[in-house]
């Protein structure tokens, strides 16, 4: 991991963007991390359409962590931002627009090309910022998820025993396969869903949702669509981070 700039934010939050690889990423840590205890960390997932263009909802949640005593980082996914393309998603996402603007149904294989490779190279390169982020000494266990692509989280929750907790948002096609994967989840969950999500299949998320085995899951639904995620929802899943990573 290497740094490459670094600015205190107004509310004394440092932010520092950093690479690891050739995968940019930011951390943010509170203005009280360098002298006090190690801070608990949360994982911020960024939605497919780039870690800068959602950067000023990410840096909101990230203050909001602050201000409770965590330490986010997010890295950019895999074919997002300045990233090399995968072609194979790329040519789902064409399938994807052309069957949604016939009015038919997304196909399982097409979900599969989308989702599937994505969620095999995600995976490691959060495993290995999470390596990285843990050998810094202003941040310590335990380890929170949060992200949009429920897949990728659904993935981390299964094979990274360092992550504690996920707050989910279930915005994203499921691919089939995940079904399984989520009966293998043990950890707490807290799932956001927006019940008129455009482009969501409501169903599915559901059906994921009673398919992941942790014992402790809540599903948090709301009406709006995809951006209308409400602050009572955002603040409900702070206070399940602060239950269970302090």
């Amino acid at each position: 991991m290497q740094f490459i700039s670094q600015q205190r934010l107004d509310d004394a939050v440092l932010e520092r963007e950093f690479t690891l690889g050739e995968i940019p990423g930011i951390l943010w840590t509170p203005g009280s991390a360098s002298t006090s205890a190690p801070a608990p960390l949360i994982l911020l997932s960024p939605p497919p359409l780039g870690m800068r263009k959602a950067y000023s909802r990410l840096v909101g949640r990230a203050r909001h962590s602050a201000a409770n005593g965590f330490a986010t980082a997010t890295i950019e996914l895999p074919g997002s931002g300045d990233r090399p393309r995968l072609p194979a998603a790329e040519q789902a996402v064409t399938n994807l627009r052309r069957a949604m603007e016939a009015g038919e149904p997304v196909s399982d294989e097409i979900i599969d090309a989308l989702i599937l490779p994505l969620v095999d190279k995600a995976v490691p390169e959060w495993q290995a910022a999470l390596d990285a982020l843990l050998s810094l000494p202003e941040i310590g266990g335990p380890v929170g998820y949060s992200g949009g692509v429920i897949a990728i989280g659904t993935r981390l929750a299964v094979v990274e025993p360092r992550i504690s907790a996920a707050v989910l948002f279930a915005g994203s096609f499921v691919p089939r396969a995940m079904f399984e994967e989520a009966r293998q989840v043990t950890i707490p969950l807290h799932v956001l869903l927006q019940w008129d999500d455009e482009g969501n299949d409501r169903q599915a998320a559901l059906d994921l949702f009673d398919a992941f085995g942790s014992k402790e899951k809540t599903l948090h639904a709301n009406m709006g669509g995809h951006t209308g995620v409400p602050q009572f929802a955002g603040d409900a899943a702070a206070q399940f981070f602060t239950r269970h990573l302090k």
